[in-house]
């Protein structure tokens, strides 16, 4: 076992203390939905999201700077270098983190379509009449949520993200994910996959505003294999989806416990994030660290 002191358990991520400037932050192959954690494990899906944050990390590197040290075990204390984290634990810096998730949508699904059918607006702000569901916006917008510790995140207005933590971040901040939802979206329809929408969290490292956490991986954005799109209906997705029909086929109330997960639904899932990946990178999934 590690002499490393755990600080925090997430529901798919673990933090280190390394130092006083470092965490050692390790994805493990639980899975989430609805706000619940699942019993049963996705085989790599810690090491698709460590293997996807790094590769977005570099490709977005002229946008922000990130928090991200490196997933080379050789770069971890002694008491870091566990056979079964390699591919899976990234080195990082302490960051201040932002109360705040920021998501950008460039299509209107999930909690945003849900919105509009109801009021006409996303995250409060009033939209064109007659958008379809899963549509390509305009412009792609910042609509930032609470970060809650327990329970699920609220959507708020920009407005209320600058009430939160002040005119100067917030203008940062969008900027930012804007910035780096955009670079991203192009780069993914080149690979014929298109970001609906993403999260993104950020902190302050050394006064200065970075990208923190997961970056563009299938647990904070929506992938669409673009063959499989058009408005008027949610596509398939290259990530948790067949955990969430699955669960909600049975009736499940979204509350613990979770019910079991089918060894086929695990295994289309596990299929689902390392597609996402090797369309996204180009990249073999089967040549990153840590796997035999």
């Amino acid at each position: 076992m590690t002499d490393l002191k755990l600080i925090h358990r997430g529901k798919v991520r673990e933090m280190y203390y390394v130092d006083e400037k470092h965490l050692l932050m390790v994805a493990t192959d639980q899975i989430s939905a609805f706000d619940v954690v699942f019993k049963e494990l996705v085989p790599d899906k810690g090491r698709v999201l460590t293997a996807m944050t790094m590769w977005w990390g570099q490709y977005l590197s002229d946008v922000a700077k990130t928090h991200l040290v490196s997933a080379d075990p050789s770069d971890f204390p002694t008491e870091a270098q566990r056979g079964e984290w390699a591919g899976r634990a990234v080195l990082i810096r302490k960051a201040e983190m932002l109360p705040l998730e920021c998501i950008v949508r460039g299509y209107i699904t999930g909690s945003a379509w849900k919105e509009y059918t109801e009021v006409g607006t996303m995250h409060g702000a009033a939209l064109r009449v007659g958008l379809l569901e899963a549509e390509e916006l305009d412009e792609p917008v910042f609509t930032p949520s609470t970060k809650a510790s327990e329970g699920h995140d609220v959507n708020i207005s920009y407005e209320e993200a600058v009430e939160l933590v002040g005119k100067d971040l917030a203008e940062r901040a969008q900027k930012i994910s804007i910035e780096a939802y955009k670079k991203a979206a192009a780069h993914a329809a080149e690979k014929g996959v298109i970001i609906a929408d993403t999260k993104f969290e950020l902190g302050i490292v050394d006064d200065e505003l970075v990208i923190a956490d997961e970056l563009l991986t299938p647990d904070s954005s929506r992938f669409w294999p673009a063959e499989n799109w058009a408005p008027g209906a949610t596509p398939m997705s290259l990530d948790k989806q067949p955990v969430r029909d699955a669960t909600e086929a049975t009736g499940w109330n979204k509350n613990p416990p979770a019910p079991p997960l089918s060894d086929e639904t695990i295994n289309e899932t596990r299929e689902r994030y390392i597609t996402a990946y090797e369309r996204i990178t180009g990249k073999m999934f089967s040549d990153w660290m840590g796997l035999v």
